[in-house]
Order: structure tokens, then C-alpha cells, then sequence
């Protein structure tokens, strides 16, 4: 079974499509698929779907919703040995998911695998990994699915790692010497998140080790107006560090102080 989260949902086995119709049932599958093999029990389900309020018909509901997707799954499955109850699993206390593959899974391993090599010092694996992992996003996480409190975090969770991967992917980038082919990106990143200090960073590099040093120090005085107008706070040491270091012409900007902001 192929599920994948990071973009609007789709479930298919076998070629055929699994998803349900209703958006209660699609919560169901998607919290399972966002948990592999782990069980959730009835009150996880309880939460998701109603909050602090389930109706006094919750747990017949749940029977239901789970018969919808054990029905859309055998249909997929056809005459193959592994069934609908192999795949949607049923425990005394809940569900879980087994046989299926999600993007999300495979998103969490490439970043772990990318981080390692960023660790081990090996910048161009550090890019080409969590360059994959990025890649594995359709788009915004999910915005055919109503969000509960447990969908809620773990879209949370998924799109921090996302913005994580993309910083210290930049940040390998930077020390390959690519900054003039990710200027572009970085003042898109600085437009859609204006008060990141990690983007603006990446962005100053860029544009002064490409020797634009106007643009760089600008992109220091629009970060700290806005965080000074917005949070009433001033940059970060290491932003200020690198605002000075570019003041100076000094020490390189590929010290690793300077450019690992991730």
C-alpha cells in the first residue's frame, strides 16, 4: 500500500485508489499512516475526530469507519493472501497500520541520513539527501484533510523538519560555494518567512560571498526592523557577528561559526 501525506492525500494499492470518500474516514487512515505500525488507541481516535465532545455513538462510529476502509482496501487487495485485516490491524484497545509505504517515512529517512552526513562533514551528500527529502513534498501538507488535535502536531512536526532540512541543506550548499545559484531561492525563502534568522543568514552569505555587499547589509536592516517592530527584540548574536565580519571584510564567511545556522 502506497500512502502519501505531503501534499494532499492519496492512498492507492495494487494501482487502485483506497481513499474514502467522507472526511472523518480520511482522518482515520491518514493518522494511521502517520504512525506506521504503532497502535492508536480508540480515545486517540476519540480526540481526533471530536475533540473533547465524542458523541455517545463514537465507538460504533469508529466500527463503521473502519469497515469503510477495510472495504476500499480488500477491493484493492483483490485475491492476494495479505488482507484488509492484515493491513488495518485491530487491537483490544485501537488500530494500526502495517504493509504501507508513505512519503512521510520515507521524508524522516532521508533527513536522518542527511543530518549524519552533515555531522560527518560531507557537504555534497549532506545536498544530494536532504535535496531528495525536499523533493518528496507536493506541496502544503494536507489541505484536503480537516485537522484535529493529533493531525494538528504532527503536521506541526513535519513541516519544522521540513523547514530544518531546507535550512541545513542551504547550509551545505553555502559551503560547496554555490552561492550564486541559490541567491534566487534564499530571497524567496526571505519573502515568505521574513523574520528567519537562519533564511536571512544563508541569504547574507549568499549575497556577499557573490560580492554584493549592499545587498547583504540591507538584508540585515530589513530583518532586525522587523523583529525589532514585530517581537520587540533584537537579532541574534551570530546575526549581528555576521553583520559585523561583513562590516570588517574580514574573516571569511565560510567559517563554519558564521555559515552553520542550521
Amino acid at each position: 500500500m502506497r500512502i502519501d501525506l505531503l501534499g494532499p492525500l492519496s492512498a492507492s494499492h495494487n494501482g487502485r485508489s483506497i481513499m474514502p470518500t467522507a472526511a472523518k474516514p480520511c482522518q482515520i487512515l491518514t493518522l494511521l499512516a502517520l504512525n506506521p505500525n504503532r497502535l492508536m488507541t480508540k480515545a486517540d481516535l476519540f480526540e481526533e475526530l471530536w475533540e473533547n465532545s465524542p458523541p455517545q455513538s463514537a465507538t460504533t462510529t469508529i466500527h463503521t469507519y473502519i469497515h469503510q476502509l477495510r472495504r476500499l482496501i480488500d477491493r484493492a487487495v483483490g485475491d492476494q493472501p495479505t488482507g484488509s485485516r492484515d493491513i488495518l490491524v485491530t487491537h483490544r484497545s485501537g488500530y494500526s497500520l502495517s504493509h504501507a509505504v508513505t512519503d512521510a517515512q520515507e521524508f524522516r529517512r532521508l533527513c536522518a541520513a542527511g543530518t549524519r552526513a552533515s555531522e560527518e562533514g560531507d557537504h555534497r551528500l549532506t545536498s544530494q539527501l536532504l535535496g531528495s527529502a525536499l523533493g518528496l513534498w507536493r506541496g502544503p501538507m494536507l489541505p484536503d484533510i480537516p485537522l484535529g488535535p493529533l493531525l494538528g502536531l504532527e503536521v506541526m512536526a513535519l513541516q519544522d523538519a521540513r523547514e530544518a532540512a531546507l535550512s541545513r541543506r542551504i547550509a551545505a550548499d553555502l559551503r560547496l560555494g554555490r552561492h550564486h545559484e541559490i541567491i534566487g531561492e534564499l530571497r524567496t525563502l526571505s519573502n515568505r518567512h521574513p523574520i528567519n534568522e537562519q533564511f536571512a543568514a544563508h541569504y547574507m552569505v549568499s549575497l556577499y560571498e557573490s560580492g554584493r555587499i549592499t545587498g547583504a547589509l540591507q538584508e540585515f536592516q530589513r530583518i532586525r526592523r522587523l523583529l525589532i517592530d514585530e517581537l520587540g527584540v533584537e537579532p541574534a548574536p551570530r546575526l549581528r557577528r555576521l553583520q559585523e565580519v561583513m562590516l570588517s571584510g574580514g574573516q571569511p564567511l565560510r567559517d563554519p561559526v558564521l555559515t552553520a545556522m542550521a
